[in-house]
């Protein structure tokens, strides 16, 4: 019995480490996600970040303002946050600051959380303000 229950927490701490291992490489391909579906938005829908932030948050639900970074172009590849839907040439939707928290023991002693890289997608613009497929990706759910 006690070398049963010294192999079982040797065993338990690698088998929670892989997972929670996988769970941040999930994390990490769900913000990559989030930032194609929010620049996919962003080129078919009008200026509203906030339509981005809530397509993003489907992928990512702890995504805020603060971690989402919408920028947007004019036609000549400028940074240009007041372009209308005529003159903007395309986005940029970044991820920032975004952190994982281990939430097994096996997370190398590290109390505090882990920095994942930013994340970004550019696209250019498509038909903003309108999709001819369907009206539904610009609603706000």
């Amino acid at each position: 019995m006690i070398e049963f229950a010294l192999v079982l927490m040797v065993f338990l701490t690698f088998f929670f480490g892989i997972l929670d291992f996988a769970r941040m490489l999930w994390t990490w391909n769900a913000a990559n996600e989030a930032t194609r579906w929010g620049a996919r938005v962003a080129v078919v829908c009008p200026q509203d970040t906030a339509k981005v932030l809530d397509r993003m948050q489907q992928f990512l639900p702890q995504l805020t303002a603060a971690n989402v970074v919408v920028d947007w172009y004019n036609a000549a590849g400028n940074l240009d946050n007041t372009c209308t839907p005529a003159t903007c040439g395309a986005v940029n939707i970044r991820i920032r600051d975004l952190n994982y928290q281990w939430i097994t023991p096996v997370g190398f002693g590290l109390p505090n959380a882990i920095a994942m890289p930013s994340f970004a997608t550019y696209l250019p613009r498509e038909a903003m303000g309108t999709d001819p497929n369907s009206a539904s990706v610009c609603s706000v759910s």
